[in-house]
């Protein structure tokens, strides 16, 4: 990388290398277990004069979203997350009956389905073929495209403008962020609204949560990058939300910039947090790398010697996330000897890299292992719940971001 993305700066800075890994959803079939596996470097950058955090582009959104590991309604909470936000945004944007609603990267339907629920017209935009056929099938208008400044004039000449254009956990997926944003602008009417939520490169950094960094997550965004994103494309910030999901992002209100009008107080708070935890400067930086190494040393103390004491720990999810923590760590199967996960999907795969067996969740009750590492660590309070179960036999749940905790639950 030699150029930022989104002002064209020669001037990036290394924030943490993280070596090479293969793409993180690229779940392996037994079949495919003998044959050589692509890495790619995995080293976060970060801009000096825009400030967006970013990895080259070292693989296509062709390449990763065309077939996809992950289903959005696997995840209760997620679900819950995605009613709460139809409920509120249909009252803040006044969705009435004529309405037209699109959601970019839709998944597998699990928010249009609340969109529907509520008889509001609505489209879903959805590169992956197999997802996209899930969220059809559950009765969820939905398009198989990336969104590009053609695909948003297409839809909107077929369709109409739209008052409200969702986009949930895409924006940090895109490698051309002024394209995409474009794109936004004209799917939303003239004075439609724009919501966009994102992990929070705030809580990034001050929660270790590096293993969010993924070669399909392209860039990570402050508010201060975000709002020069968004006006890339024409559009300004007007409100943001701070929110729990994926361990803390943002929720960005955006409108056409001839609209919009002054931001509200939240976003020079939000920007004032940034500023003093210096996300504006170098300082804010140099220290993660080291504790990224931290996160990691701790982990593999932990594997580490429960082996050498002959305990079995297992793991629990086989997120993304996971696979990046797995592949820094160098965790394999004579640590971890396999991971469940909910998703049908994954059973039988095999993690990329690290190579651990995915198999049902009822095995953990099967084998009653002493512990269960928990790889969707942002999922905790949902999860804690769902383990309760382990208990019955003495097991102990560990999560390892922001830092090692080992967790004793109640029955």
């Amino acid at each position: 990388m030699t150029r930022c993305r989104l002002c064209g700066s020669a001037t990036l800075a290394s924030v943490v290398d993280l070596g090479a890994t293969p793409p993180c959803e690229s779940f392996l079939a037994a079949d495919q277990l003998d044959r050589p596996e692509p890495a790619y470097p995995l080293h976060l950058r970060v801009c000096t004069d825009c400030w967006l955090a970013q990895i080259p582009p070292l693989i296509t959104p062709e390449e990763t979203f065309k077939e996809y590991a992950y289903f959005s309604s696997y995840s209760t909470s997620w679900v819950e997350h995605a009613r709460t936000f139809v409920a509120d945004a249909a009252q803040r944007v006044g969705l009435g009956p004529d309405a037209f609603v699109v959601e970019v990267a839709s998944n597998d339907g699990y928010l249009l389905k609340h969109v529907v629920d509520r008889g509001i017209r609505c489209l879903g935009i959805e590169p992956s073929v197999n997802v996209g056929a899930a969220a059809r099938d559950a009765g969820v208008p939905t398009l198989t495209e990336f969104l590009s400044p053609d695909t948003g004039a297409a839809v909107r000449a077929e369709h109409g403008p739209a008052d409200l254009v969702v986009a949930n956990n895409v924006y940090a997926h895109i490698p051309d962020v002024v394209g995409f944003t474009q794109g936004l602008r004209a799917l939303v009417a003239d004075d439609g609204w724009v919501s966009i939520e994102v992990q929070h490169l705030l809580t990034l950094i001050e929660e270790n949560q590096y293993d969010t960094i993924y070669h399909e997550h392209f860039q990570y965004y402050t508010v201060a990058s975000a709002i020069r994103a968004l006006a890339s494309g024409g559009l300004a910030l007007a409100d943001v939300e701070l929110l729990p999901t994926h361990g803390g992002s943002i929720r960005l209100w955006a409108r056409p910039a001839e609209v919009a009008g002054e931001p509200s107080q939240r976003v020079a708070d939000v920007l004032a947090r940034e500023k003093a935890a210096g996300l504006q400067e170098l300082s804010g930086y140099t220290e993660f790398s080291a504790r990224v190494a931290k996160v990691r040393r701790d982990l593999l103390r932990f594997l580490i010697e429960a082996a050498e004491r002959g305990e079995t720990v297992v793991g629990y999810g086989a997120p993304g996330k996971g696979n990046t923590l797995l592949n820094h760590c160098g965790i394999r199967p004579d640590l971890l000897p396999y991971t469940v996960d909910r998703n049908p999907y994954k059973h039988g795969r095999f993690t990329p890299g690290t190579r651990i067996p995915i198999l049902p969740p009822e095995q953990i009750a099967a084998d009653k292992p002493d512990y269960v590492l928990v790889l969707p660590w942002n999922l905790r309070a949902e999860l804690v719940e769902q383990l309760s179960f382990v208990h019955d036999w003495g097991g102990r749940l560990v999560f390892p971001i922001p830092e090692l905790s080992i967790v004793e639950v109640a029955s």
